[in-house]
C-alpha cells in the first residue's frame, strides 16, 4: 500500500464520519488514533475536543504547526448530491463527498504528510504540531482555544487553494442590525410601527455607503444574509426586526469603524419612520463544545496578511521549489480562516492545501487525487525545512512561544 494508498483510506474514514460543529467527538477519535499509528511522539485531546499531535524535532525552535479543522458544513439535501455526501465514493479519479476540500482532504495531507518523516527514519529539525480544532465553521472556538495556549513560531493553515501559497484573507465581522416599532393587528397597520420599512430604506441606501479598501485585501464588503421578526403569524404587524450583515475587510476596518460608517445611514432610515428605532450589534454566543466546555465566540474573524516579499512567504516558496521542482503561485483566500487567532497571539502564518475552493460547501464537493498527493509532498517538506530557512532569512533568532 503506498503513502497516497494509506492517506486516501483515513480520508475515507474520515468523510463518512458526519461532525457538525459541536458533534466531532467521532471524527477527533479518528484522528487521534491515526496520529498514535503513525508514531507521532505526543497526541492529545484538549478541553474543546481538538486533537494536537507533536512530532519532536531535534530542538524546539523555532516551532510549527499545521492546522486545519473536525468541523464540516450541513450537507442540505442529499438528493442534489451527484454521489452520497457521506459516501466518500472514488469516481473520475476525485474522492466525492462532504468535506473532500473542507477540510477533511486537507487534514489527512497534513497528518500523513508530516508523518512521512518518521515512516522514513528521520526527524524534522525542530518541532512539528499537526492540530485539528473544532468549531472552525461557527467562529473558531478551538482555534481562539488553541492559539492562546500553544502560540508556535509558525503556522500552515490548510484550508484549500489549489496547492498554491496564501499569504492572507479579509477577516469576517457579523453584524446585527437591530429594528424596532410597535406591534398591531395586520387590519390596521395605522395604529402600529412596522420596523420592515425601516429594514427596506436601509438596505435601499447600503450599496452607496462609501467603505475602505485595504491596499493588500482589496475592498471591504457588505452582504445582508439573514433576516428574522419577532413574529410567526402573517396576520401580525412584528414590533421588532434583525437583520444580519456578513461584512468582509481588512484589518483597519473594526467594527467601531463600521458602525461609524454604517450608522447614519441606518439613522436616516429609522428617522423615515416615526416611532422606530435601529441599532447595530456585534453579536456573541455561547457555543458548548462536543467535550462539554461552552465559551461565548464574538462573531468576529481578524484578518491577516503578509506581504509578498515577506520571509515567510519568500522561503516558503524557495522550499517547495527545491522539493517538488515548481514554484507554487501566491494569492490571497477570498474567505476568513482560523488564521487570525494565531497572527492575534504570534505566530506566524501562512496557507496552503489542496482542493478547488469553489468546491467547499457546495453539492460538487470533490478532490482530485492528484492534488491529494502533492500535498503530502507539499507538507513533508515544509515540515522539513521551512522553518529553518525562514529562521536563515530572519537573520537568526526567532520570536514566539511553545
Amino acid at each position: 500500500m503506498t503513502d497516497l494508498d494509506r492517506t486516501v483510506d483515513f480520508l475515507q474514514r474520515l468523510m463518512r464520519t458526519p461532525g457538525l460543529p459541536g458533534e466531532e467527538g467521532a471524527t477527533a477519535e479518528i484522528v487521534r488514533d491515526e496520529m498514535k499509528a503513525l508514531g507521532y511522539d505526543e497526541v492529545s485531546v484538549d478541553e474543546c475536543g481538538s486533537v494536537v499531535g507533536l512530532v519532536r524535532g531535534e530542538a524546539r525552535r523555532p516551532s510549527l504547526m499545521f492546522n486545519t479543522h473536525l468541523d464540516h458544513v450541513d450537507v442540505g439535501d442529499p438528493a442534489r448530491w451527484p454521489h452520497p455526501p457521506f459516501g466518500a465514493e472514488i469516481a473520475e479519479g476525485r474522492v466525492w463527498g462532504r468535506g473532500a476540500v473542507d477540510i477533511k482532504g486537507p487534514l489527512a495531507a497534513q497528518v500523513h504528510g508530516v508523518a512521512r518523516l518518521l515512516a522514513e527514519g528521520e526527524r524534522p529539525p525542530f518541532d512539528v504540531y499537526v492540530s485539528a480544532v473544532v468549531q472552525e465553521e461557527i467562529g473558531g472556538l478551538g482555534a481562539r482555544h488553541l492559539a492562546e495556549r500553544l502560540a508556535t513560531d509558525l503556522v500552515v493553515i490548510g484550508e484549500p487553494s489549489s496547492n498554491e501559497l496564501r499569504r492572507g484573507h479579509r477577516g469576517r465581522t457579523e453584524l446585527g442590525v437591530h429594528l424596532t416599532g410597535r406591534s398591531v393587528h395586520a387590519s390596521a397597520p395605522e395604529r402600529g410601527v412596522n420596523p420592515l420599512y425601516v429594514l427596506a430604506a436601509f438596505l435601499e441606501r447600503l450599496p452607496s455607503v462609501e467603505l475602505p479598501e485595504d491596499p493588500e485585501l482589496g475592498p471591504t464588503s457588505v452582504a445582508p444574509t439573514l433576516i428574522r421578526t419577532d413574529q410567526v403569524s402573517r396576520n401580525v404587524v412584528p414590533g421588532e426586526v434583525w437583520l444580519t450583515l456578513d461584512v468582509r475587510a481588512g484589518p483597519a476596518t473594526t467594527p467601531d469603524v463600521l458602525r461609524s460608517l454604517l450608522g447614519p445611514a441606518l439613522e436616516e432610515a429609522a428617522a423615515a419612520v416615526p416611532g422606530a428605532a435601529a441599532e447595530i450589534l456585534v453579536p456573541a454566543a455561547e457555543h458548548r463544545t462536543w467535550t462539554g466546555l461552552a465559551r461565548e465566540v464574538p462573531a468576529v474573524n481578524p484578518s491577516w496578511v503578509r506581504a509578498a516579499d515577506d520571509p515567510a512567504v519568500t522561503t516558503a516558496g524557495d522550499v517547495l521549489e527545491g522539493a517538488l521542482g515548481a514554484r507554487p503561485p501566491v494569492g490571497l483566500w477570498k474567505f476568513a480562516t482560523d488564521g487570525g487567532h494565531f497572527v492575534a497571539h504570534g505566530s506566524t502564518v501562512i496557507g496552503i492545501g489542496p482542493g478547488d475552493e469553489t468546491l467547499a460547501h457546495t453539492v460538487r464537493e470533490s478532490l482530485e487525487l492528484s492534488e491529494l498527493e502533492r500535498a503530502l509532498a507539499i507538507n513533508e517538506a515544509l515540515a522539513r525545512a521551512w522553518p529553518a530557512a525562514w529562521r536563515v532569512a530572519k537573520g537568526g533568532g526567532a520570536a514566539g512561544a511553545t
